[in-house]
């Protein structure tokens, strides 16, 4: 989507074009007015549809947040929360949200009748914590006034609360959350996405420290323990797709195509961990 490629947006590096190099801050003079001439288009908008599946929650939310805030213009926030809704309630027939098991589908195609081979629902582990890293950075964006921050934090809330039963003793999530025989195993991603969300919740103090903070250390401990090769390349990353199945095996030696967001979700984690210290 066009938001998420201009995440760069408000941080770009120097570009280099021969033996010169382009200004910085001409790039982010440029990189912004055509960012935000974007969206502006996106605002003024009809159609809502374009979040059809979850990960572009985390691609677009904090995008849309942000120039909320530097702009102090709520039609930001007006745009990002009726994308927000349609794709929680709407996409798919009735929406990729299931309130009943507070977690998300990955798309349509996964939306009941769809199930897993035993029978539950299909809820991606990395696909669920994106939305947990959306809700997370939007909230930490937006002012406490800001309009429809009390459903953001809700559903934040509600995610929060459906996790921890899900966590598989030695620390991490499943790639399918509701069903562990479906390529279940140790997966970094997720559990990375899952740790950050809880040790900023428990930091805000929106989640019980008591609670929260063992299954915050053991989530961490496992990463940090089990998946840091020596060199710095990570274990038990799996790769991209869109369900349990893809980028299999995920082991600590196998290369995952693309791991780069691997070591995002990573330091996402170690950063909220770290500060709870």
């Amino acid at each position: 989507t066009v938001v998420s490629h201009i995440h760069q947006l408000f941080g770009l590096k120097l570009v280099a074009r021969g033996p010169k190099q382009i200004n910085p801050l001409a790039i982010n003079c440029f990189g912004y007015l055509a960012g935000v001439a974007a969206i502006d288009n996106m605002v003024h908008s009809d159609k809502n549809d374009d979040w059809w599946w979850i990960d572009a929650l985390q691609m677009a939310m904090p995008v849309y947040a942000k120039l909320g805030v530097m702009t102090k213009d709520t039609a930001y926030y007006g745009k990002m929360y009726r994308l927000y809704s349609y794709a929680k309630t709407q996409q798919g027939g009735h929406g990729l949200y299931n309130p009943q098991d507070s977690l998300w589908w990955r798309d349509k195609d996964f939306v009941p009748p769809y199930q897993e081979p035993n029978g539950q629902d299909c809820y991606w582990s990395r696909g669920n914590g994106w939305v947990v890293a959306a809700l997370v950075r939007v909230l930490d964006i937006m002012p406490k006034n800001a309009p429809h921050r009390a459903e953001y934090e809700q559903t934040y809330l509600a995610m929060m609360r459906a996790l921890p039963r899900l966590q598989r003793p030695d620390g991490y999530w499943n790639v399918s959350l509701h069903d562990p025989t479906h390529f279940g195993g140790k997966e970094l991603s997720g559990t990375a996405l899952f740790t950050y969300g809880m040790a900023w919740g428990v930091r805000q103090g929106l989640l019980d420290k008591a609670k929260y903070q063992p299954i915050i250390a053991k989530a961490w401990a496992a990463m940090a323990t089990e998946c840091v090769h020596p060199n710095g390349f990570l274990g038990y990353v799996q790769g991209t797709g869109k369900e349990p199945k893809d980028g299999q095996p995920v082991s600590y030696t196998s290369k995952p195509d693309f791991e780069d967001y691997g070591l995002g979700c990573f330091l996402l984690a170690g950063s909220e961990v770290y500060k709870l210290k």
